[in-house]
């Protein structure tokens, strides 16, 4: 079942089938991915069915969202898209990966936005987060384009590495925490 629907691409909730594992086998373990997201040790069908089980599954459960699987409108999976609870952070934060065939053609800008709309006119989000790394210069320039302005720089526990803290806040949020 699609949660949300754009021009070109349609976001469904990721599952523990082959299909899912090995489109996100694939994914994380992507040199850019590796480079700007990390290396998640996921080598094999089975650590990724884990991967997803500890991770988006797991979100799904806990918070009612999560990463979700962006697919054309065939049904092809071409990247994730979604909303993360994150130790450390005390808000919400959007988080996107596309496979290397998909980028630059405006896939993870369209999936960003139409997540970023739906957190704050469905889930009633009045302030989302991001993180990114300094030297990925695409993802920010996207960050910013949704309305993320840069905050600091943010090292999160069990890491050793400083990332970019963006965040938006709603207009209300900000007269009110003025």
């Amino acid at each position: 079942m699609n949660l949300l629907s754009t021009d070109r691409l349609q976001l469904r909730e990721l599952t523990d089938s082959d299909r899912d594992a090995q489109f996100t086998l694939a994914l994380v373990n992507d040199p850019d991915f590796h480079r700007f997201i990390g290396d998640r040790g996921v080598r094999t069908l089975e650590e990724a069915r884990n991967y997803l089980e500890r991770g988006p599954l797991a979100m799904y459960r806990q918070h009612g969202f999560g990463m979700y699987c962006v697919e054309l409108k065939n049904g092809t999976p071409i990247g994730q898209c979604g909303l993360i609870r994150r130790e450390g952070l005390d808000d919400i934060d959007i988080g996107f990966a596309f496979l290397p065939g998909y980028r630059g053609s405006g896939y993870a800008g369209e999936a960003a936005q139409a997540v970023m709309d739906w957190a704050k006119q469905v889930l009633g989000l009045s302030r989302i987060l991001a993180i990114a790394s300094p030297d990925n210069a695409a993802s920010i320039r996207l960050l910013e384009k949704l309305g993320l302005q840069a905050e600091g720089h943010i090292t999160l526990p069990g890491s050793d590495e400083t990332l970019l803290l963006l965040g938006w806040q709603d207009a209300e949020a900000q007269k009110a925490a003025r």
